[in-house]
């Protein structure tokens, strides 16, 4: 085989290695040959697109259920013969590189992504065709950052996003009941930053009782008119046990994980959601539980030492 080598890269743009809508892709095409060698096509794509596939059963039977966007798809020939398959195009001995450039649509697009069901890809494939039969291929994916995650550009979301957030729940087991009151210092906190939740428990019970904090993630994919959900519920950590016939307020500091993918709903196939959820766990008693909307945003670039940023919110508490 003539054809040792073949590769595709490309140039970062910024630091985190990103792409947006707007930038220019640019990079090269490395082909190691050990003799001169006759080319019919040689070219390099750019593409980027969302994929969801589910199967599900159905009464006997077991459906599939999948759907595709692409939102874009490029195409730059580096090498064609001539007369359409005579092996014209020559390429040289030894390393060769070709450079290519593509400019990204500057549209909505969503972030690189993959779930449960389904992902949202952005890659790079150069293909080499000797002959119908001798066809070289190589591929490798780029990360793309969506400009705004929201399907919506309202002033209104991101004022939200900055806002308390308030919720109340009364258990009774017997005659007694339990309250609980959670306040949470905002709804959109920052990739490896962290958020102050307050708890607050009248516990009339004869029983002792534990708040639990929760991450809990939801994942919806959406295909042929079905709709499909993944979550998954991550334990934040336990706060101190609160006796009976007691009454105490317990604030938590929770540290959102950096890796932790960013919330958006700006797909028509999937989204992404995220949620505080707060429970007391109860000796011999169903849980009573609280959640609050939670929104992940982007972090900013980090060096891997530093530590997460704390919040200062429950600093501000009333003692």
């Amino acid at each position: 085989m003539t054809v040792k080598h073949i590769s595709v890269d490309y140039n970062k743009v910024n630091e985190r290695g990103t792409f947006s809508p707007g930038d220019i892709l640019s990079g090269r095409v490395t082909v190691v040959t050990s003799k001169e060698t006759k080319v019919q096509c040689f070219l390099v794509k750019a593409k980027g697109k969302a994929k969801v596939t589910w199967h599900q059963q159905e009464g006997q039977a077991t459906g599939m259920h999948t759907d595709k966007k692409i939102y874009f798809h490029f195409e730059h020939i580096i090498l064609q013969d001539k007369n359409k398959g005579d092996g014209s195009e020559i390429i040289r001995p030894g390393r060769n590189v070709y450079p290519f450039t593509f400019v990204i649509p500057n549209t909505d697009m969503p972030s690189s992504y993959e779930g449960k069901w389904g992902k949202i890809t952005y890659s790079l494939r150069a293909q080499l065709t000797q002959s119908i039969w001798l066809v070289h291929k190589t591929k490798t994916e780029f990360p793309f950052l969506t400009k705004f995650p929201f399907a919506s550009k309202s002033e209104m979301i991101i004022i939200g996003l900055k806002e308390q957030q308030y919720a109340t729940r009364i258990s009774f087991y017997g005659s007694a009941k339990v309250t609980i009151n959670v306040t949470s210092e905002k709804m959109g906190v920052k990739q490896g930053d962290a958020i102050g939740v307050s708890v607050e428990v009248l516990n009339d019970s004869a029983r002792t009782v534990t708040p639990k904090f929760y991450l809990c993630e939801k994942q919806t994919f959406v295909a042929q008119s079905k709709r499909i959900v993944h979550t998954n519920d991550t334990l934040f950590g336990t706060g101190d046990s609160i006796p009976a016939e007691t009454s105490q307020t317990i604030t938590k500091v929770l540290s959102i994980p950096p890796q932790l993918h960013t919330t958006f709903f700006n797909c028509c196939m999937m989204k992404l959601e995220y949620g505080l959820k707060i429970t007391l766990d109860v000796p011999l008693a169903r849980d009573s539980e609280i959640k609050l909307p939670l929104v992940i945003l982007l972090g900013s670039p980090k060096p891997h030492q530093q530590k997460p940023k704390r919040s200062i919110w429950f600093r501000k508490l009333p003692a």
